[in-house]
């Protein structure tokens, strides 16, 4: 695989190429990957899987006429025709007058942080094996489970490369390791599946294989002889595996291009209280070894730690540049793309930063809830918020969790959700989008 300098210079020269072929602006975005993965299932190796890729991306401007193009040929024969390709099809494209490169004052200029994403560990087949094999083990070892969809082990490192006309180019190198592993408990129609995972930038940050194995069979094992809560109104507690949802959906709900279309359900909330007064978002691009921790944006801006939400207060939209210049904003360094396209914007290292009682005392402060530990479905309206899910999890009573719940739905609107709730202090930092444990001190709850 290319290395990130190689990956610039190509980037760079992809650049000029359209420069002088008659662009008024350009930018090329080059991804290179290789990722190898095994998978195990009942103790017997299922795949070996191996794949390399590289890719360039090239958007060019012929005034506010625009086009992308993208290939995984990269030879100079190829770039050229790439090229022409996107000239003749940004004069047949209609002028937009919001489309363009980045504020070339605004881009990056400089050292960036060391983000430490780059592991030079590779694990070789046999290790992946090995940790497939032990992660299936350890879960198919927990009393009650009776069959497993499989263990696996994977690796992976990439190289991404961003240059513009307007002056900039920078590249930098990641890696991710993940072991995971899903079993089955019970036996016929009682039958329950779950899963436990984990995912890091580092192989010495992976959690042990057993560990997680482990996790996944009780999981199975917990959701055996479900029950039929009651309909009605009630607290909904929503352990980390699913509360980070609710920061997808607040972060959809503010991304400049949802703002500028109005069809936002946080439309003009913009400087108003949204969330409960200690509620804080961050986003943190700079987190050092970081899932999605990037040192600048899909345009070229640095990337910096923003509050987004900041005592309940909603700070700031997620603006890319044609976005921006539409609400008559700065771009917020929030730009993501890939090679084909042009950008969009998304966060980061997002978190719901946590609050001040623990998940048992948020337990203990309802009679009566539901702790979700699955959501099902997507029945979410971005323009009104409203809010409806299937779900499974746990009853809880006098602050103890007793029996498995399924086949539940449980509703309400997320501007009242995230007005009313309340982050506990259980926040783990695991994924790329984390959030401890959440109420939501009432919802409606309705069984299948």
């Amino acid at each position: 695989m290319m290395t990130p300098q190689a990956a610039q210079d190509l980037a760079q020269q992809l650049v000029d190429k359209a420069m002088k072929a008659g662009a008024t602006a350009a930018d090329v975005m080059l991804g290179a990957d290789s990722a190898s993965g095994v998978s195990v299932r009942l103790g017997e190796l299922e795949d070996v899987d191996r794949s390399e890729s590289e890719e360039a991306g090239l958007r060019v401007f012929v005034g506010q006429r625009s086009a992308s193009v993208a290939s995984s040929d990269l030879s100079p024969e190829a770039l050229d025709g790439l090229v022409e390709r996107a000239i003749a099809m940004a004069g047949q494209a209609p002028e937009d007058p919001y489309a363009g490169l980045a504020p070339e004052p605004l881009l990056l200029r400089g050292a960036w942080p060391d983000l430490d994403a780059f592991d030079p560990v590779e694990p070789n087949p046999a290790d992946l094996r090995a940790r497939a094999l032990a992660v299936e083990a350890a879960a198919r070892s927990v009393t009650g489970v009776t069959n497993s969809n499989g263990g696996s082990a994977s690796g992976s490192s990439s190289v991404l490369a961003l240059a513009t006309s307007g002056g900039f180019a920078g590249a930098y190198r990641a890696s991710g390791h993940s072991t995971s592993a899903s079993v089955v408990a019970g036996e016929g129609g009682g039958m329950q599946r779950d899963y436990a995972y984990h995912s890091a930038r580092h192989l010495a940050d992976l959690e042990d294989a057993e560990a997680i194995g482990r996790r996944a069979g009780e999981r199975a094992v917990a959701r055996l002889n479900p029950v039929k809560p009651e309909s009605g109104r009630m607290a909904v507690i929503f352990d980390p595996r699913v509360s980070t949802s609710l920061l997808g959906h607040f972060a959809g709900a503010i991304s400049g291009a949802a703002i500028a279309r109005q069809t936002s359900f946080l439309l003009g909330k913009l400087g108003e209280r949204v969330f409960a007064p200690g509620v804080t978002i961050r986003d943190d691009p700079h987190r050092v070894r970081g899932l999605r921790s990037r040192p600048f944006d899909g345009e070229g801006l640095p990337t910096r730690v923003m509050d987004l939400v900041e005592e309940g207060v909603l700070k700031s939209w997620l603006a890319e540049s044609a976005s921006a210049r539409q609400l008559g904003i700065a771009p917020t360094g929030h730009a993501t793309r890939g090679t084909s396209g042009a950008p969009g914007a998304s966060v980061s290292n997002l978190t719901l930063q946590p609050g001040s009682r623990s998940r048992e005392e948020l337990l203990r402060s309802v009679p009566r809830a539901i702790l979700v530990t699955e959501l099902i479905g997507q029945g979410v309206n971005g323009v009104t918020g409203d809010y409806s899910r299937g779900a499974s999890g746990f009853l809880v009573s006098g602050g103890e969790i007793g029996a498995a719940v399924s086949e539940i739905t449980i509703a309400g609107n997320l501007i009242e959700m995230f007005a009313t709730l309340e982050p506990g202090s259980d926040l783990e930092i695991r994924r790329g989008i984390d959030a401890p444990t959440v109420l939501i001190p009432e919802m409606t709850v309705a069984s299948a």
